[in-house]
C-alpha cells in the first residue's frame, strides 16, 4: 500500500480538478496515465481531503474515464493494495458487482459450485456491504451457507485448490480499496473504484468472467484490460447480467467475449446473444425475483445443489455453471456445459464439494 510520506509528481488532485477533469462532462479532458497513476497513489495514500476526494470522483464520473484511465488506476491498485495468493489450479476468475443485488436470486454461489464438480476451478471475491447499494454479495450466500468467507489470501488459494471453489475477502486482499470504504459509502454514487476493484484479480487467474450493463461497457473493459501492464488475463467474458451482476438473466442476454493473440495474432472482440428459450428454459425475469436475497439465494443454492429443487431456479444455476465451463474452454458448448452441469448436480458431485467448503 502506498504511505502518505511518500513524494508524488506534479498532479495534486486539486490542479487535476483545475486544469484537465474539472471542468464539466463535455468539456473536460481525459488523463493521461501518468496523471491517472498518481491520482490513485495520492487516493490510496490517504492525501486528498474528503472535498477534493469527492469532487474527483464525481468528475471522472460526469466525464467517463477511458480505458488508459482505467488501466491506470487498476495497475496502481495492483501495485500497491491487491495481494495475490495463486492456486496451483488455474481457475475462472469471477469478479461481479461488488454491491450486490437487491431482488433477485445470487446464482453465482450455485453456478460456481457446480462449475466446480464438473472440473472447472472457480474463484469468486467480494466485499461486504459495499456502497453504493449495499445489497447482497458473494460473501453473504456463503455465510448463510456455512462457508468460512475470512479468509486470508492464502487460505483462499488453498480453499480453491481443496475444493475447487475459493472465496477471496477484499479486506483481505485489497486492504488500500477496502479502506476507502467510509469515503465511499459518503459519495452517495458509483464511482471507478466500483468499476477496478471487480478486476482486482486476486488470484491472478487466467480468464475472467464479470457483468456490465451496456454493451459499451464491456468494450471499455477489455480495452482497460489490453491496456492495463498488470493484468494478464488471456480470456475475458463479460455479459448483461441480473442488476449487472454475473448471473445470466432469463430470457435475453447480451454476451461480450475477448481473447488476447488470437489465432490471427491480434486481440479478438465478439459480441453475440444467449436467449435461454433455446435451452428449453421458458423463465422471466421475475421467476428469479426472491424476498429475502441473502437468506432466499442460501437456501435455493442448497436444494438445488443436494438436487432436491427443480424448475427455474435450477436451470438457471445449471446454464450459468455450464457459462463458467465454457469461459475456460472446458467444454465444446454451452449444450455440453449444461448437460455436465444437470449430471453432477444428479451424481451428487456438486453437493459434496458444498459439504467440502463448510468443512474447510
Amino acid at each position: 500500500m502506498a504511505h502518505a510520506t511518500q513524494e508524488f509528481g506534479d498532479w495534486p488532485l486539486e490542479r487535476l480538478m483545475t486544469e484537465v477533469v474539472g471542468s464539466g462532462p463535455k468539456s473536460a479532458d481525459d488523463m493521461s496515465r501518468e496523471q491517472a497513476r498518481e491520482a490513485f497513489q495520492r487516493i490510496l495514500a490517504g492525501e486528498p481531503d474528503e472535498t477534493t476526494l469527492g469532487a474527483f470522483w464525481l468528475a471522472n464520473r460526469w466525464k467517463r474515464n477511458n480505458p488508459e484511465e482505467l488501466a491506470a488506476y487498476t495497475d496502481v491498485m495492483r501495485e500497491e493494495s491487491v495481494v495475490t495468493a495463486e492456486p496451483e489450479c488455474d481457475p475462472v476468475d469471477c469478479g461481479a458487482n461488488y454491491d450486490g443485488k437487491h431482488s433477485s436470486a445470487v446464482l453465482g454461489v450455485g453456478a460456481g459450485v457446480v462449475a466446480a464438480a464438473a472440473g472447472t476451478p472457480i474463484i469468486v471475491h467480494s466485499g461486504d456491504r459495499v456502497p453504493t447499494q449495499k445489497a447482497t454479495a458473494y460473501k453473504h450466500v456463503l455465510d448463510e451457507l456455512g462457508v468460512r468467507t475470512e479468509l486470508e489470501p492464502g487460505e483462499s488459494a488453498d480453499m480453491v485448490d481443496e475444493t475447487g471453489f475459493g472465496f477471496y475477502y477484499q479486506p483481505a486482499f485489497n486492504p488500500g480499496v477496502h479502506d476507502l470504504y467510509d469515503r465511499r459509502d459518503q459519495m452517495g454514487v458509483r464511482t471507478f473504484v466500483n468499476t477496478i476493484e471487480t478486476i482486482a484479480n486476486p488470484a491472478n487467474a487466467d480468464v475472467h468472467l464479470g457483468s456490465f450493463y451496456h454493451l459499451a461497457f464491456a468494450k471499455k473493459l477489455t480495452d482497460t484490460i489490453t491496456e492495463s501492464e498488470r493484468l494478464e488475463y488471456s480470456r475475458a467474458i463479460f455479459f448483461q447480467g441480473m442488476e449487472g451482476y454475473d448471473d445470466i438473466r432469463p430470457g435475453y442476454t447480451k454476451v461480450a467475449e475477448w481473447d488476447r493473440d488470437a489465432d490471427d495474432g491480434a486481440n479478438s472482440f465478439e459480441d453475440y446473444e444467449v436467449e435461454t428459450a433455446n435451452y428449453g428454459m421458458a423463465m422471466e425475469a421475475e421467476d428469479l425475483e426472491v424476498d429475502d436475497v441473502t437468506a432466499d439465494s442460501a437456501s435455493i443454492t442448497e436444494a438445488v445443489l443436494a438436487g432436491d429443487r427443480e424448475g427455474h431456479f435450477a436451470d438457471a444455476i445449471a446454464l450459468n455453471g455450464a457459462f463458467r465451463m465454457h469461459a475456460r474452454q472446458d467444454v465444446n458448448s454451452l449444450e455440453d456445459g449444461l448437460e455436465r452441469a444437470r449430471e453432477v448436480i444428479a451424481d451428487g458431485s456438486a453437493e459434496a464439494v458444498l459439504e467440502d467448503l463448510r468443512a474447510f
